[in-house]
């Protein structure tokens, strides 16, 4: 049995599966504040019920945001912030008395869609969460892509390729670098983008909306939004070169993007024909959850 706890700003998801990836239990309380002793206790507190629930001894993995350092073991560039600078990992392990396993929320999501979600098939998988940020994460045979620097699939803190006049000079990235991906194509980004044109600023959902009742700004800027995606993906073909790529997050449910981005991407891609897929999630929000289970699968 595997345990997968998905560890966000406010709520902490635990979710039970068996080696087929069916669901057998699953429970979620809300994060205790920027405090990280009592993040470390309710993970604890919330494995240890969930293996008295199931009378089994379980693995366990762990959806966080950030990632660990491999110079310093310790956790790093995490919004939670009481969890930056922390020995996250060594304390969870010592407070359960059993190794578990971490990785970033994109890094399990690009896991779970490969393992048995949209990209059950693939061998090379690219998942990327679109929402408040662009993270991304590289999946090969099952197999979470780590990197050498624990860094690998970080798409969103690239520049916008083959830029058109005046792009890389719009926006600075909370990162520090200017013209970075997520700066265009997280929901924030998009959203800036309508209200550069009207000085009205409006939710993403609204922006789509009004795009669908023919409205002529709406629509400019989604079609902008596309090619620069269509773009952004085409530079990551063109090094990663993967069977699929999955999207999550709030600007994955903008449906038109599945048809229209593959339609654009194929003439900045050096090849002759181009048969990565695009494609929805099949677990949506669950995909974190469910990729911190699978990170004690057979594979790894």
């Amino acid at each position: 049995m595997k345990i997968g706890v998905d560890l966000g700003g406010t709520k902490i998801e635990i979710l039970a599966i068996d080696e087929q990836g069916n669901e057998c239990l699953r429970n979620r309380i809300d994060t205790p504040g920027n405090n990280y002793q009592k993040i470390i206790s309710s993970i604890a507190d919330l494995v240890s019920t969930a293996e008295k629930k199931l009378a089994k001894d379980c693995t366990v993995g762990i959806c966080t945001p950030g990632s660990i350092s491999p110079a310093t073991e310790l956790l790093r560039n995490s919004n939670t912030t009481c969890l930056n600078g922390q020995p996250f990992k060594q304390d969870l392990e010592n407070i359960l008395g059993k190794g578990v396993r971490i990785a970033n929320d994109a890094n399990c999501f690009a896991l779970s869609e490969a393992v048995d979600g949209s990209a059950q098939d693939a061998n090379t998988v690219f998942g990327v969460i679109i929402g408040t940020g662009t993270g991304g994460g590289l999946v090969v045979d099952q197999k979470v892509l780590m990197g050498r620097n624990a860094i690998a699939g970080e798409w969103g803190h690239n520049p916008l390729p083959w830029p058109e006049e005046g792009e890389l000079e719009l926006t600075t990235c909370w990162c520090g670098q200017r013209g970075c991906i997520e700066t265009f194509l997280s929901g924030p980004g998009f959203e800036s983008d309508y209200q550069r044109i009207t000085q009205k600023k409006i939710s993403a959902e609204k922006i789509v909306e009004l795009s669908v009742e023919n409205d002529i700004t709406a629509e400019e800027v989604i079609k902008k939004y596309e090619h620069r995606m269509a773009r952004g993906f085409a530079h990551l073909i063109n090094i990663f070169d993967p069977d699929v790529i999955v999207l999550g997050g709030g600007m994955s449910n903008i449906k038109r993007i599945y048809k229209n981005v593959p339609e654009l991407w194929a003439q900045w891609i050096f090849s002759d024909c181009v048969n990565t897929k695009l494609v929805p999630p099949t677990h949506g929000d669950s995909s974190g959850v469910r990729g911190a289970a699978w990170l004690w699968n057979e594979y790894l």
